[in-house]
């Protein structure tokens, strides 16, 4: 089973900030930059080419969520909106990096980054 497969079962813990029947998002534990958010399918899929198109859609519309809470919670002044295939792709799970961008580069925790984060 895939590691993002465990996530989803619970097995590994995660610091989810948005969770739905249909994703999870939660802080990459290896921060790109302050706020690096994946969103996840829980129906395993490999890449863009195996994803139904109602889930995608609804993976773009919790990235809009997600966005704005990232500007409203960090003040981020841009947002990189990535996902790899092939070889690129580490986790053999289709999965969507948000990636918030900052003019000063800041730094913070992790713990403390998902508390303020997290959903109210």
């Amino acid at each position: 089973m895939c590691i993002f497969c465990k996530i989803i079962d619970g097995e590994i813990p995660s610091k989810t900030i948005y969770e739905d029947n249909i994703v999870k998002c939660f802080l990459d534990l290896d921060q790109t930059d302050l706020g690096h958010t994946l969103i996840i399918p829980k129906e395993h899929t490999l890449d863009i080419t195996t994803i139904d198109n109602d889930t995608l859609n609804h993976i773009y519309d919790v990235a809009k969520i997600l966005k704005t809470r990232l500007e409203n919670k960090l003040n981020i002044d841009g947002l990189t909106i990535l996902n790899n295939s092939g070889i690129a792709q580490e986790v053999k799970h289709f999965h969507m990096h948000l990636i918030p961008k900052y003019e000063n580069k800041k730094t913070m925790d992790i713990d403390e980054l998902y508390e303020i984060l997290k959903e109210d």
